[in-house]
């Protein structure tokens, strides 16, 4: 992985992949499907999800639909036993699309493994295609630069380097980019180099948490094209979760509207069976579970608002390891071009034990970390 990613990776990479029976996988991608469709055929959420975006980084121009979809599972079991997935969150922002694929054919070729990499009947080469119509767009790649924040630093460069080797384009800091009039450049060997269209993984949560000074105001009117444009980080998130009606979404309100007596019926009157999330993590925000009625009242009238109460899930583990049972939490990871059907394209499995599954936790712990699918035929 290393040596086909040009870099290191600082992401740990589970000992084992995870085969995943076709009809759960099918399950898990119908199901996204129907949850983008609620949200974006929305005339009421999208007019409200317009209060989600903060002033001072609601980008201009045309938001087209949500290019770049991510939809989270765990999984539990029903009462005949068998597994069935509950969504933990959905983004409408670029997942590590270069760097996954190359993972789950490493595991497939090291160890000699037959199962199905890709969704949606693609293999590599269509991959990368569709990859390839939704960054590059009609653009010169040479005019197209993947733009992150501090990117050397970053433990997902080992993806960036992947974009780079199969699409062409260049990974830029979003400080060091400049503005001329309504264009945007970037240095590179000397030479200013017009930005006709960004792939965009700088994460507003973290310009602000390390106070970075950026090259343009995302309010700026620029002439530039957009793969994934900024205000769907916003639009589709955790704040869309009370909006959801479905199956697989566990009850979630707003704590504002908690407190006006909306919703306490959807929700378990134990306080052990409740989870509180920020929408936003950079205020340093972090998930509180069981919150007591102290650490409830203790946010800010004005503030609840940007807080989730929500129906907590008990995922099962079902991965046996010889360090015990493990948790899988699936990502399908989705590709909606702008004149074609929102199209599942990838999974990402994140492997821990414990209440966080994030790539942060369980760093001492073995058999955990990121891992992928490998769709097998149900037996």
């Amino acid at each position: 992985v290393a040596e086909r990613s040009r870099t290191a990776t600082e992401v740990r990479i589970c000992e084992t992949p995870v085969f995943i029976p076709a009809s759960l996988m099918q399950t898990m991608v119908d199901a996204g499907v129907e949850l983008a469709k609620q949200l974006v055929e929305s005339t009421e959420y999208l007019r409200a999800s317009n209060a989600a975006i903060p002033d001072a980084y609601r980008v201009p121009g045309n938001e087209g639909r949500p290019q770049f979809l991510q939809v989270d599972f765990g999984l539990v079991r029903n009462s005949d036993g068998e597994l069935e997935p509950k969504l933990v969150e959905l983004q409408g922002f670029p997942s590590i699309y270069g760097y996954q694929p190359l993972l789950a054919e490493a595991y497939a070729e090291v160890f000699d493994l037959n199962g199905q990499v890709y969704l949606s009947g693609l293999d590599a080469t269509s991959y990368w295609a569709a990859m390839r119509h939704v960054i590059v767009g009609g653009q010169d790649p040479e005019h197209v630069v993947l733009l992150e924040v501090e990117p050397e630093k970053q433990k997902t460069l080992m993806d960036f380097r992947v974009h780079e080797d199969r699409l062409g384009i260049r990974t830029v800091d979003i400080a060091k980019v400049r503005k001329t009039g309504r264009r945007l450049e970037h240095e590179f060997e000397g030479r200013w180099i017009p930005i006709e269209r960004i792939y965009n993984r700088a994460i507003v949560d973290e310009i602000v948490r390390k106070g970075i000074v950026t090259g343009f105001d995302y309010r700026d009117d620029l002439d530039v094209e957009w793969a994934g444009h900024p205000n769907w980080y916003f639009r589709i998130s955790k704040f869309s979760l009370p909006w959801l009606k479905h199956r697989t979404v566990p009850a979630t309100v707003f704590l504002d509207a908690w407190f006006r007596g909306e919703g306490k019926d959807l929700l378990p009157e134990d306080r052990a069976s409740l989870v509180l999330k920020p929408l936003y993590s950079f205020a340093g925000k972090g998930i509180v579970f069981a919150p007591d009625d102290g650490m409830l009242g203790s946010i800010p009238a004005e503030e609840r608002k940007d807080w989730l109460l929500q129906e907590k899930v008990n995922f099962v583990p079902v991965i046996e390891t010889p360090e015990g049972p493990t948790q899988a939490e699936i990502r399908v990871m989705y590709l909606w071009p702008q004149e074609g059907p929102l199209t599942p394209v990838m999974n990402l499995v994140r492997m821990g034990r414990g209440r966080m599954m994030g790539v942060d936790h369980n760093r001492s712990q073995k058999w955990v970390g990121g891992s992928a699918g490998l769709i097998a035929h149900d037996v």
